[in-house]
């Protein structure tokens, strides 16, 4: 049986929102010890499974791993709060959306080494993607992947441009996910089901379709086509979402409107004030 990677000690979240805390859960249902993990919250509120403190001087030991988990919009203020408190030792990962290195090693200019991470929300259940891109080393790379792998799909990018597209669908795509199984569901409403019967049958549909392409490799159009049968029910519906492309279209409009939000945001953080 294979050991449980081991987080650097000590590993602080500065921050610890939505994210930070899906973060949290999927470590914690993956077994591993979080016993030298801290978040740092100036509310105090805590994060279940780990020592929560309002401040850094509460904090303990300076860390090895610094976790950024605040909103983009906090960074300037959060940069100078943290800083110095931080080593040339500590590495920091910064899930930030849209706050590019640059802007990041402007901010924080003593450090091993700085690290983008991208997560979506189901890291929380540990099927989640988080991709990685920064200035690491092949040791260090080899070191978070190991970390950070417990939590689902964990890909090193080559580039911050490809790290945004993968922001872009995947660390989205949840949202998108979600507001296409409820559409699914109401549509179910429409053909007499109970509100909470046609949710539980859409989540299920999703959920195994999902399952069976990832266990399978199957390519989607051979699923869809699997289920249509030559003029029947599943290829009247087909007709629909493939006439124009409709589909394809709408959902290349919503990736393009995510992926143009986080360019402006790495414009907002190339003039916060250090």
């Amino acid at each position: 049986m294979a050991s449980l990677p081991q987080l650097p000690n000590p590993t602080w979240f500065a921050g610890c929102g939505e994210m930070g805390g899906a973060i949290v859960a999927g470590w914690r249902a993956a077994g591993l010890d979080l016993s030298q993990v801290v978040a740092v919250r100036p509310s105090g509120s805590p994060v279940e499974g780990v020592r929560t403190v309002p401040t850094y001087a509460e904090a303990g030991p300076q860390p090895k791993l610094v976790i950024l988990a605040f909103k983009p919009q906090k960074l300037a203020e959060a940069a100078a709060q943290l800083r110095p408190w931080l080593t040339s030792k500590a590495v920091i990962v910064s899930l930030l959306a849209g706050v590019e290195l640059g802007s990041l090693k402007r901010l924080f200019p003593k450090h091993r080494a700085i690290v983008r991470a991208m997560p979506n929300l189901p890291v929380a259940v540990r099927r989640g993607v988080i991709g990685l891109h920064g200035d690491a080393d092949e040791a260090l790379q080899q070191e978070l992947a190991t970390i950070f792998t417990p939590l689902g799909f964990a890909p090193w990018m080559s580039s911050e441009d490809k790290l945004a597209a993968l922001g872009a669908v995947a660390g989205a795509g949840p949202a998108y996910v979600a507001r296409f199984i409820d559409a699914l569901a109401k549509a179910g409403e429409r053909r007499g089901l109970t509100r909470d019967f046609a949710t539980t049958l859409a989540i299920e549909t999703v959920l195994g379709t999902a399952w069976l392409a990832a266990a399978n490799g199957e390519a989607m159009d051979a699923i869809a086509q699997r289920v249509a049968s030559p003029k029947g029910t599943t290829e009247a519906g087909l007709a629909v979402l493939d006439n124009e492309r409709v589909l394809d279209e709408l959902i290349a409009l919503t990736i393009d409107a995510a992926a143009r939000r986080g360019a402006e945001l790495a414009r907002e953080a190339e003039t916060a004030p250090a």
